[in-house]
């Protein structure tokens, strides 16, 4: 069986009121879609709730340990792909010595990604891909949610 999760993040003002989403699809059919929201956030952090949320949810509800992980975000990819290899290995710090903006949520990434065999893709938002609009309207949903509390 082949599986796939979906991830998108939202935020309205940076910082302000996010979300985030994920679609598990198995066979193009959805499994399981979540969403949730923050009160004060950005888009780089709910782009990465939105995997580690999607992750989690893979490793703790599906046997399969292979996932294509698909997110919109370069700031995703190009961080899990490159990025934190070098982060890891200068101690958790950029080439220019700073810390390394959302840490900790890199860090559970990374844990959740090392216990899974993962294909991180990037897809083009907004660009027809069924899945990719669906989850965007999820996290945009939570997002508006948010705002209406």
């Amino acid at each position: 069986m082949s599986f796939k999760i979906y991830t998108d993040g939202s935020c309205h003002g940076n910082p302000g009121p996010g979300g985030w989403a994920f679609i598990v699809v198995a066979n193009d059919e959805v499994v399981k879609e979540k969403s949730g929201s923050m009160e004060k956030t950005t888009n780089n952090q709910m782009e990465l709730s939105a995997a580690i949320q999607g992750l989690f949810y893979f490793n703790e509800h599906v046997e399969s340990k292979e996932v294509e992980l698909f997110t919109d975000s370069k700031y995703v990819i190009d961080g899990i792909n490159s990025w934190i290899h070098g982060w890891k290995k200068n101690n958790w710090r950029t080439s220019t010595k700073k810390p390394v903006k959302n840490e900790e949520l890199w860090r559970t990434l990374d844990e959740l990604n090392s216990k899974l065999t993962v294909n991180w893709i990037w897809v083009k938002g907004h660009s027809g891909d069924i899945f990719n609009d669906k989850v965007d309207l999820l996290a945009n949903y939570a997002t508006l949610g948010d705002c209406i509390l």
